[in-house]
């Protein structure tokens, strides 16, 4: 593959919901160019793209693939993105590398859901976008239909530059609107025709709509529109290219990926309309200064890694976006975000699995390193004189925990280690341990990325895990208040132990975990004892008196006690201490606090009783309802939940909105549980002692 300035690379991040064909096009537009010699059909599982063995078992995409491919004159990088939600994260690291989208929709269904959700990341990011309708062949195909669809959710600036002729098995050809004439494909191949008569009158209102679309951009253009002189060809282009990088147009193209229709129209429009490489400026940070800093094409070097693959054999692979500069095997990287320097060995690309050397690449090309030691997601590569760092990558936060143990005992730390690198390859995978219930906790985005985690953990890194219900941080507290003494005495020939407290326990009311108080006067508990009494009840609050969770919002008042001038300890007093607490505590109303949080489920309006009825059944309290800041037609409903109600909701959700619901949520606060939710906690953790 040769070299290409900036000016002749288009990096196109190819997204669409899931079973829209998008692999199909991504490869269809390979083929066109020579970048491969076939490509699978349907679900052959033969995808050039798709070659992860769980991608084939599915039949899906499962994580970005970089695909560049070579165009009359140009380089174009296509970054082949999963449509399924739940890989939204590979979704969001590939629009980082892009500067504009590609858009994929399904001629048979229509705009769905992750439709939406793509051309949202289009409006958040600022990214062109550019519509291809596949599937023209199929059965219920509606092109104008679509089109319809389209314009009530994205509004006026979506703009067809063809239409089809004929749609599902009479689907033959396709008309190009701005200069009205039209291809007729034959046994694989394409022949120039006239637009057929009875296509003519909806092929000119089309080319009006283009015409007044191109002209709204350019004072000159739209002054002769309106004085009714016909816009040449180059001043039709000019006016989309102009309102497509600006977002007041999105160009819609169509054909059918699987027998090729389009795609070599489709290459010509993104070559002309996409925005090209030398265009991007970034905005970045000087490490030095904390300053601002504006990024051009032209300056020293600065790169972006977008995307990490760990491969147990390979190694490390870091996908690098250049925004700056160039690129040479032997150069020094200095990673700005982590502060230090590795050389660069050897770089290359890739078209789907396979590796294609490369020596050196410009500003706006896409490489892959191998084996950086230090590299991670996120990090900005740059030159010490150029220690410039970029934003990270805004993952979408994981919301379905669970709990994980090895299959086989003793492999603990392996499970650990193969968790901790698929992390690294997936910010959306996230795991902790944690410490009070013993347990690793895996967060992701849902059951299919779950499947999808677990099968990679055993196929890469031969551990299997199994799922346990996930610890709920309960806590105890007391209602009640009493007075209670303990005493610790001992004495069995030699050196005996006494210690002798009278201790007063009462709910804390200002919010705070714990208060001691030191009440003692006269001398019946020594100075040096105190300390060792607030130790003692201090730790047998943190084991808890009721189900073993620790205990909050107690206040202990030592009042009284005594001691033996010889058999007392700082070990007598810690001891008398917990056996005052111990008969104390259930003379006290004890209770049980669960974490209870704020939830935030942002719906379209028609699945707000749903949500909110769904609610109610999870002893949850519905705060009220909003419209979505800036989304007019989702709902924002307000509630607060029990942490241990809110297992697997993400799935339950999904599956109550048709995958159009989601939420976010924050610890709120610690609530006492009804009496039989209290009861059925306090039996479970005896339970779990007696095994």
């Amino acid at each position: 593959m040769k070299e290409y300035a900036s000016d002749k690379i288009r990096n196109v991040a190819v997204l669409s919901h899931d079973g829209a064909g998008k692999t199909a096009v991504v490869e269809s537009l390979l083929l066109a160019c020579g970048a491969v010699d076939a490509v699978g059909v349907g679900k052959d599982n033969k995808h050039i793209m798709d070659f992860e063995p769980e991608e084939i078992k599915r039949n899906v995409t499962i994580q970005l693939g970089i695909a560049p491919c070579e165009w009359q004159g140009y380089k174009l990088n296509f970054i082949d993105t999963p449509g399924y939600s739940e890989f939204c994260g590979e979704v969001r690291a590939a629009l980082r590398a892009a500067d504009g989208i590609l858009m994929v929709v399904s001629a048979d269904a229509g705009v769905e859901m992750d439709t939406e959700r793509a051309w949202d990341y289009g409006v958040e990011l600022q990214l062109p976008r550019m519509i291809y309708v596949n599937k023209m062949d199929a059965e219920n195909a509606d092109f104008f239909g679509c089109l319809e669809k389209m314009r009530a959710v994205f509004g006026k600036s979506i703009m067809p530059l063809q239409i089809p002729i004929g749609e599902g098995n009479d689907f033959r050809g396709i008309i190009d609107v701005c200069k009205m004439i039209a291809w007729e494909w034959k046994e694989g191949k394409a022949e120039e025709i006239k637009v057929p008569a009875e296509y003519m009158p909806k092929a000119r209102e089309v080319r009006e709509m283009c015409m007044e679309a191109a002209a709204e951009g350019d004072d000159e253009l739209l002054e002769k529109y309106l004085e009714g002189e016909e816009l040449t060809i180059d001043e039709l282009r000019q006016g989309l290219r102009q309102g497509m990088l600006t977002g007041r147009v999105c160009p819609v193209m169509c054909g059918s990926a699987v027998h090729h229709i389009g795609t070599t129209e489709l290459l010509g429009r993104i070559i002309r309309y996409m925005p090209d490489a030398s265009q991007k400026v970034m905005m970045g940070t000087d490490k030095k200064t904390g300053e601002p800093v504006m990024v051009y094409p032209n300056k020293l070097f600065t790169g972006f890694v977008f995307k990490t693959l760990i491969d147990p054999f390979a190694g490390k692979l870091s996908y690098v976006r250049i925004f700056s500069g160039e690129l040479k095997e032997g150069d020094k990287l200095y990673n700005v975000t982590q502060d230090t320097e590795e050389k660069l060995g050897k770089m290359f690309t890739l078209v789907g699995k396979e590796q294609v050397p490369v020596k050196d690449a410009i500003a706006g090309d896409i490489v892959v390193i191998p084996k950086l030691a230090h590299a991670r997601t996120g990090d900005t590569f740059a030159t010490a004189e150029f220690p410039v760092e970029y934003d990270p990558i805004r993952f979408p936060n994981p919301l379905h925990t669970v709990a994980m143990v090895p299959e086989k005992k003793g492999d603990e730390e392996k499970l650990m280690t193969a968790l901790s690198k698929i992390s690294e390859e997936d910010p959306t995978c996230q795991v902790e341990k944690n410490a009070e219930g013993k347990q690793i906790l895996v967060r992701c985005m849902g059951d299919v990325h779950l499947e999808h985690i677990m099968n990679k953990m055993e196929r890469k890194y031969g551990v299997k895990g199994i799922l346990k219900p996930v610890y709920i941080p309960y806590r105890e507290t007391i209602n009640g208040v009493t007075e209670v003494e303990g005493k610790h005495k001992k004495q069995s020939g030699g050196h005996g132990q006494y210690g002798h407290v009278k201790l007063k326990l009462e709910p804390l009311t200002n919010g705070e975990d714990f208060e001691f108080v030191d009440a003692i006067f006269g001398g019946a508990v020594p100075r040096q004892y105190i300390p060792a009494v607030e130790k003692g009840v201090k730790e047998t609050l943190e084991k808890g008196l009721i189900a073993g969770y620790p205990m909050i919002h107690v206040k202990v008042t030592l009042e009284d006690g005594s001691y033996h001038p010889v058999d007392s300890s700082e070990m007598a007093f810690k001891v008398a201490a917990a056996l005052a607490l111990k008969k104390g505590v259930p003379e006290a109303k004890p209770a049980i606090l669960e974490p209870v949080y704020n939830v935030d489920v942002i719906v379209p309006e028609e699945y707000m009783g749903d949500v909110m009825g769904d609610f109610s059944g999870r002893r949850g309290r519905i705060l009220g309802m909003e419209h979505h800041p800036s989304h007019k037609n989702l709902i924002v409903v307000k509630a607060q939940v029990p942490l241990a109600e809110m297992s697997g909701y993400v799935t339950i959700l999904r599956s109550m909105t048709q995958g159009k619901g989601t939420f976010n949520m924050s610890f709120f606060d610690y609530e006492e549980v009804p009496k039989k939710t209290m009861d059925e906690i306090i039996a479970a953790s005896q339970a779990g002692k007696e095994e």
